[in-house]
């Protein structure tokens, strides 16, 4: 049977985090709060990882607090900054087009939400604006994981500092792919998107940044934090890194090609940036298509790809960024590369897009309009 393309946003486990959290398993079972030999091994391998995962994110290992999840550690940053500061008022200033995760959370305080332009990038002069304002937190990704758009941190760091207002900034679909960015209070960082194992969030929160846990805290934080996971994720983040500068550019060469494949189809629109934007994600946007079909018509062909929002896709709604963005939104399909993506995958995808769209058009009664 023909082997299957996987080009979705959670990345294949890679071989490093397995590895690790098979090691994990067997030295690093006990409680590494304990003082005999199997505890004071099993800290061994978590401050290990700590530091590793640190040093990626130019961070700490203090300054890490590990959680359940990715939009756990957007739901945690939000609404432990909101309670510290709430004395300046409930305002979170956030572009339009972060995550769903991050939105929902904003909207349980006072979400200040901030256009963008047609590629993505957040309006900083409209950025500036809402920052005139008290805020007890704003919030902007390194780089948008539908698009590929990255954000100019720096410029709206700077606004924020300038205005006392802590920076979180989602870098869930840029760790592992391009450096970590230098400009941050709080940081949230997806271990599935570099092949780390699921089940795992990080957030770095810088000693400056005020916050208060709205739930139970234990005095260890890093009680019920899984020590194989943790070593997992640390072992693909050091792998895909080390990769980093030869894989980028190769991944960037392969998006051009699926672009120029997606130019042959009618009425199929690519938004973002491709000369700036990440080198390994891209979404097109097909008229007279449904995402939902097109994808369905993908994984029968042996593709596997996303659809929709992202962590939104299972709504059936139609993705909030393009809608942001002022792009085509009909038959939206999200495509993210992992690390040692092959030619021959990317030739499997562009040989079966065109009669999938045309297949899901012939289906809707869509064809030549």
């Amino acid at each position: 049977m023909t082997s299957r393309v996987y080009l979705d946003a959670r990345a294949p486990l890679h071989p490093a985090a397995r590895a690790a959290i098979l090691e994990a398993l067997d030295d690093g079972w006990a409680d590494p709060g304990r003082l005999h030999s199997e505890g004071r091994r099993a800290a061994a391998l978590a401050d290990r990882a700590k530091e590793t995962i640190a040093g990626h994110l130019g961070a700490r290992p203090a300054e890490l607090r590990l959680t359940p999840t990715h939009t756990a550690s957007l739901h945690r940053a939000v609404v432990d900054v909101v309670a510290a500061r709430r004395r300046l008022g409930g305002r979170v200033v956030h572009s339009a087009v972060e995550r769903a995760a991050l939105l929902a959370a904003a909207d349980q305080a006072e979400p200040v939400s901030v256009p963008v332009r047609s590629d993505g990038r957040v309006d900083l002069d409209a950025w500036r604006a809402a920052l005139a304002e008290p805020a007890a937190l704003a919030a902007l990704q390194h780089a948008n994981p539908e698009v590929g758009t990255i954000q100019p941190l720096p410029e709206a760091h700077e606004a924020a500092a300038a205005a006392g207002v802590p920076l979180l900034v989602d870098a869930g679909a840029t760790i592992g792919h391009v450096p970590a960015p230098p400009a941050w209070d709080l940081l949230a960082a997806d271990p599935a998107s570099w092949g780390g194992p699921a089940g795992l969030g990080v957030l770095a929160v810088r000693p400056r940044v005020r916050t208060r846990a709205t739930g139970p805290a234990d005095e260890e934080p890093w009680v019920g934090v899984s020590l194989p996971l943790l070593a997992g994720a640390a072992a693909a983040l050091d792998a895909v890194a080390s990769r980093r500068a030869e894989a980028a550019p190769r991944r960037r060469v392969l998006l051009e090609r699926i672009r120029a494949c997606l130019g042959t189809i009618p009425d199929v629109e690519v938004p973002g940036d491709p000369a700036t934007g990440l080198p390994h994600v891209m979404t097109f946007s097909c008229l007279y298509v449904d995402g939902e079909a097109l994808l369905t018509e993908l994984d029968r062909r042996g593709v596997a790809v996303g659809s929709g929002s992202a962590c939104t896709a299972s709504t059936l709604e139609p993705s909030h960024v393009l809608v942001a963005m002022g792009v085509l939104t009909h038959g939206n399909v999200r495509l993210t590369l992992p690390v040692d993506v092959t030619d021959e995958q990317v030739d499997t995808l562009c040989a079966a897009l065109p009669d999938a769209v045309a297949a899901v058009r012939a289906m809707l009664g869509t064809s030549g309009l």
